[in-house]
């Protein structure tokens, strides 16, 4: 896109970010609109199975937040919905001035501030244009959290969509069910007040996301499996084994269940650690699938924004090709090398590590002016998530999809409903090449309960997840 093109997106996203409460006011409630009747939420707290290492730091436990909320149609009738998410503090609010605790206890004094927010809004509306409303006011609250607390370092807004996600998620849940359908069945003229240019522009006049999303899900996507920094990749990795019925090697894991997607956690300062990390695990794929007669797998690659510039990711594709030109064929695409503030980095333009592999956007895109930033600079992906709430979801997207952007669909570690809505997520986007899904493989206990009802989903034996049944009503995990 030029860059006018995102020029032009800033003044009407502005004008319709501070209207938007005041539209919902002003505009005549649809039949089909809701409002918000209660909301509640609590927490799960979990002991990762093996630490995971991404972004320099490793983790070994994590706090699942789970949302309740009830709305009601302009006719009386109600329903309730349900959210979930993990609050990976670690990923959405990394700091080295603010302890793991702290920016933790952030999130769950916002979570609070949020419940109260969300509880407390009774216009009517379709849950984006509910979403569209409260933003901002999730972001003030944020903000007032970060002066409360004294933080060192202010909650980043990233930190407050993945805390505002599960809310967001129950909303559009609840949705689905009180209308007995699926919820990608809502996303256009029939349930929508206003066309994607009321979120993003004029060029979008008389569009919804209804023509870029799928309203049934793809029936299977290949899935894939991560390889931590820290993981074992053979027998002689291992200081010990667990013993508790799951693979603990990556040949294990591979002839477990059938993979053929591998990402690789990337540590983006040291070059030529990162450079034999890939050889190494390109060595140990091929040797286990060369042994179970497959000939076609792929790598993604995830530095989480720690190479020092593009420089480095250039001269780590340059050596991996020479060392390795096999292992570098693998390759599918490069997710997120460089810092997440795009606009305090704009030398980072990734325009000839792009001609190389799809570079994508990941931890930086948190609205659609950062993914049209993105592109300015040079990325030529984007990588959706649950975590970043389903109605910014569908914006974005409709903008990538129609912007012809490489997709993908990535993890935070998600369990049960949030594994549940992530790959729903997957599904119903068309040109989304492939999920991650890695909870089976750090948290499996978070998932007992939901294995027997979403098989597909939980049990991989073939590489791919199936997600043909992901289409009850609500986001699709019915409860």
């Amino acid at each position: 896109m030029r860059r006018i093109k995102r020029r032009t997106f800033l003044k009407s996203a502005a004008a319709g970010l501070m209207a938007s409460p005041a539209i919902l006011r002003a505009s005549q409630p649809r039949g089909t609109d809701v409002r918000i009747e209660d909301v509640d939420f609590g927490y799960e707290d979990y002991t990762y199975r093996v630490p995971i290492k991404f972004g320099g730091t490793v983790t070994n436990r994590v706090t699942l937040m789970n949302v309740n909320c009830t709305v009601r149609s302009t006719g009386g009738k109600s329903a309730k919905g349900f959210g979930s998410m993990p609050l990976a503090n670690t990923w959405a609010f990394p700091s080295r001035k603010v302890p793991f605790d702290t920016t933790l206890g952030a999130m769950k004094a916002l979570a609070a501030r949020i419940s109260s927010l969300t509880g407390s809004y009774k216009e009517y509306g379709h849950p984006i244009d509910l979403n569209w409303a409260l933003e901002p006011m999730y972001l003030q609250a944020a903000e007032g959290i970060s002066q409360e607390m004294l933080l060192a370092e202010p909650i980043p807004k990233l930190c407050t969509l993945v805390t505002a996600s599960a809310f967001d998620a129950a909303v559009h849940d609840a949705f689905g069910k009180l209308h007995g359908v699926n919820c990608y069945h809502t996303y256009g003229p029939e349930f929508m007040t206003y066309d994607l240019s009321h979120y993003v522009g004029p060029e979008y006049k008389g569009e919804y996301p209804s023509k870029y999303i799928l309203q049934e899900p793809r029936p299977r996507l290949p899935l894939y499996h991560l390889v931590s920094a820290v993981d074992a990749l053979e027998e002689s990795d291992l200081q010990h084994r667990i013993h508790d019925g799951l693979p603990e090697t990556l040949p294990e894991w591979i002839n477990y269940n059938g993979l053929t997607h591998l990402k690789i956690k990337l540590d983006g300062d040291d070059l030529q650690w990162d450079v034999e990390r890939v050889m190494r695990v390109d060595r140990v794929t091929t040797e286990t699938q060369k042994r179970r007669g497959i000939r076609e797998w792929v790598y993604s690659l995830d530095f989480n924004e720690r190479c020092p510039n593009v420089q480095y990711l250039l001269d780590f594709l340059h050596t991996v090709k020479e060392k390795t030109p096999e292992g570098f064929e693998r390759i599918q695409y490069v997710e997120q090398p460089t810092a997440r503030d795009l606009k305090a980095h704009r030398d980072n333009v990734m325009f000839e590590a792009a001609k190389l592999k799809p570079v994508v956007i990941d931890e930086s895109l948190t609205d659609v002016e950062a993914l049209m930033l993105s592109r300015e600079m040079g990325y030529t992906g984007a990588a959706l998530k649950a975590c970043k709430g389903q109605s910014a979801m569908m914006v974005i997207a409709s903008v990538a999809e129609k912007s012809r952007m490489f997709l993908c669909v990535q993890d935070l570690t998600c369990p049960g409903a949030s594994l549940i809505q992530s790959a729903s997520l997957a599904a119903h986007v068309p040109d989304v090449k492939a999920i991650e899904a890695n909870s089976r493989q750090f948290v499996p206990a978070a998932n007992r309960g939901w294995e027997k009802r979403f098989p597909g989903v939980f049990h991989i034996t073939d590489g791919t997840m199936g997600t043909a049944h992901l289409n009850g009503p609500g986001i699709g995990a019915i409860l």
